[in-house]
């Protein structure tokens, strides 16, 4: 929608922040406030704009981004409403290139600050103009400054505190406006009262601490403070707009969503101080012109509407049925466009540069894309990629939907990138790996609901392996006669254990032609048939197989006959080997706030895991890296762990070390399981 006032455009802002903070009720309050709904809804009666689809409403929390355009005082505005649950944050991640400013919305308790960490850091690491909103704040116990302190802990930019509470009867009633030098009290269901300032000294002290932290980046509004010379409003205003512009500093404002409490002030904040569109294209290296420039922040699959792409315009005009190329050299065709208020969406004739819009089918075009009118079209923002920490084996219940489940999960894939698919040969499996339980729940339940697809899930299998301690020799022989030429194949072959990752090796050593040339292939093909599943059940590995002796007949002995004899002098002499059971042993890294650390190190030990140490996390201030060796097994559910010690944002990575041997009564029932199965 075109800017019709001289303003900065059509902006758009994420809100995020973690789970429970109360981001989609600030959204409805938002909404409200501008007229874009006459009446609100609530997250426990499933009926707010935001989290409207079935999964989000079953579990009460956003479950991907929601997005909703409005106008407030003649400008538009469109809100991101991101995932709170850590196991969604690749659906923030991929919006942050194209927005002009998030507000981080969070709750009056010092003790969930940590919470506010993988937010905060990445917003300050990507150079996006932010906000704090201290929601609930109607709802707040004890002192602000302990929250004020703990904020400043997680938050890598200076805070700068907007406005101070108005308490009575220990319950904070109102605000003052620092900036404005103006107190207000909430009117519930109407706009806060004017009131007058009752604690002038300490409205006087912090509003001389937010004039301070203002002056560290301008030296003439230093000079007037240390003058005793009152600045004028529009200077501070404008100290306040490029700063926040420039990610020097965090501001700070209060409120409530659910009591409409401070929302306005919100609004006139980001109408006076967020940058426009400009400011984000620069961060995309974009140049300023005519062309047309789209990015995709998101993907959207429904059941009977099709593909819907999230996109921001950030150069140009872009006008329905308008070919885009892409950067692979292919051409997209815009197939409508709309702007969307949650599920509701309204078809536009164009889209103006700034405005966020759905663009329908835009086939093969995925989340990140960067579309142009120009052949020439611009590098695509750079995003983190979240790795998994979490698997599920699936399977379709009837076998004839396989199909039908690959593609669907292609689908699924469009919408959340963090969403990864394998098909393991060796485990005769398929799974789905993603950023936890919730996560993977919920991309289950999209496959059966959205798809019709009839699924069965279950624990994903360990890819345990195995080898041998002795070595043995041992011959084999296929003999069959049966009318006609029959078939022969003898072998003698040593085998030996070899050091570990060595693997396989096949050795020649056939003296005088006892086994002819052309059958030693065949031999090395049976050897390497049997290792795919030794006397324990499992592949081979770290194993040398000599031919050392044999013989053949002229007419009866075939590739066939001699790949037989190999597999009968294997599965008669590994047994004689001393097989053991061999597991993965991975390196991980696990990256938790330091007060969860000791804790940590309780549960890798508790996980059969060896200690590497722990250190400071790099760039992220009150949070360690523990590096330890853990058994692939012990892995599964390790994050489910970590997320309940951490308040949700521990997470860690993974690596293949080596392979260790497993024995005792754990290595017994791995085997007793796989001969179950089998």
């Amino acid at each position: 929608m075109p800017n019709t006032n001289g303003g900065r455009g059509p902006r758009t802002v994420a809100l995020v922040g973690p789970y429970g903070s109360g981001k989609t009720t600030l959204l409805e309050s938002i909404l409200f406030a501008t007229g874009a709904i006459q009446r609100k809804g609530a997250v426990a009666q499933k009926n707010t704009v935001g989290d409207a689809s079935a999964e989000a409403r079953d579990r009460q929390m956003s479950v991907e981004v929601n997005c909703a355009t409005t106008k407030f005082m003649d400008e538009s505005y469109t809100f991101l409403d991101c995932p709170g649950s850590i196991e969604f944050l690749q659906d923030t991640l991929n919006v942050l290139p194209g927005i002009d400013a998030a507000v981080v919305v969070c709750e009056p308790e010092p003790a969930k600050m940590q919470m506010l960490k993988p937010y905060l850091k990445r917003l300050a690491d990507l150079h996006i103009p932010h906000f704090l909103f201290v929601n609930k704040i109607d709802k707040a116990g004890g002192a602000l400054r302990d929250l004020l302190e703990a904020l400043r802990e997680v938050s890598d930019t200076p805070l700068l505190v907007r406005q101070l509470p108005v308490v009575e009867g220990g319950a904070v009633i109102g605000f003052v406006d620092l900036a404005l030098e103006r107190a207000y009290v909430y009117r519930k269901g109407t706009a806060a009262e004017l009131v007058d300032i009752t604690d002038k000294d300490a409205e006087k002290t912090e509003r001389f601490a937010m004039l301070e932290k203002l002056a560290d980046y301008d030296e003439h509004l230093m000079e007037e403070l240390l003058s005793d010379i009152e600045p004028p409003r529009d200077e501070i205003f404008a100290d306040l707009s490029r700063e926040l512009a420039d990610g020097l500093i965090v501001p700070a404002l209060l409120g409530s969503g659910e009591g409409d409490h401070g929302v306005e002030r919100l609004l006139k904040a980001l109408r006076h101080e967020v940058p426009g569109v400009e400011k984000a294209a620069s961060r995309l290296n974009l140049q300023s012109g005519t062309d047309t420039i789209v990015t995709i922040l998101k993907t959207y699959h429904s059941s009977h509407g099709g593909k819907l792409s999230l996109a921001r315009v950030m150069g140009g005009t872009l006008k329905d049925s308008a070919v885009l190329h892409t950067a692979e050299g292919g051409d997209a065709r815009v197939g409508g466009i709309f702007a969307l208020k949650g599920q509701t969406q309204t078809k536009l004739a164009e889209a103006c540069v700034g405005d966020t819009v759905a663009l329908g089918r835009l086939e093969g075009v995925a989340t990140g894309a960067m579309l142009s009118s120009p052949k020439k079209v611009p590098a695509k923002a750079k995003v983190e990629q979240l790795t998994p920490v979490y698997r599920l084996a699936i399977e379709a219940a009837d076998r004839k939907d396989e199909v039908k489940l690959t593609a669907a999960i292609g689908k699924l894939r469009e919408e959340d990138p963090s969403l990864h698919f394998d098909q393991n040969a060796e485990l005769q499996e398929m799974a789905l790996e993603g950023q936890g339980e919730i996560h993977l729940k919920v991309a289950v339940e999209k496959l059966q609901s959205k798809y019709d697809l009839k699924l069965n899930t279950h624990r994903p299998r360990v890819p345990y392996k195995e080898t041998i301690r002795r070595s043995a020799t041992q011959h084999g022989r296929h003999k069959r006669q049966s009318g006609g030429h029959g078939q022969f194949g003898d072998v003698v072959i040593d085998i030996k254990p070899l050091p570990r990752g060595s693997n396989f090796v096949f050795l020649d050593q056939i003296k005088g032609g006892v086994v002819p040339r052309q059958w030693i292939p065949s031999v090395e093909k049976g050897v390497v048939e049997y290792l795919k599943s030794g006397p324990l059940g499992f592949p081979v590995v770290d194993v040398s197989v000599a031919l050392v002796d044999g013989s053949y007949h002229d007419v009866d002995s075939s590739d066939a006959a001699f790949q037989t004899a190999a597999r009968i002098a294997m599965q008669e002499g590994m047994p004689n080997c001393s097989p053991v059971l061999l597991e993965s042993i991975m390196h991980v890294r696990i990256h938790v706030p330091s007060e969860a650390t000791a804790k940590v190190n309780q549960v890798v030990s508790g996980r059969r895991g060896q200690l590497m140490g722990f250190d400071a996390r790099e760039g992220w201030k009150g949070w360690d890296t523990v590096e330890a060796q853990m058994p692939l097994s012990e892995l599964s559910d390790l994050i489910i762990d970590l997320r309940s010690l951490t308040q949700g944002v521990g997470t860690f990575e993974m690596a293949f070390d080596h392979l260790a041997e497993l024995t005792g009564k754990l290595a017994d029932q791995v085997v007793a399981t796989r001969k179950a199965a089998a």
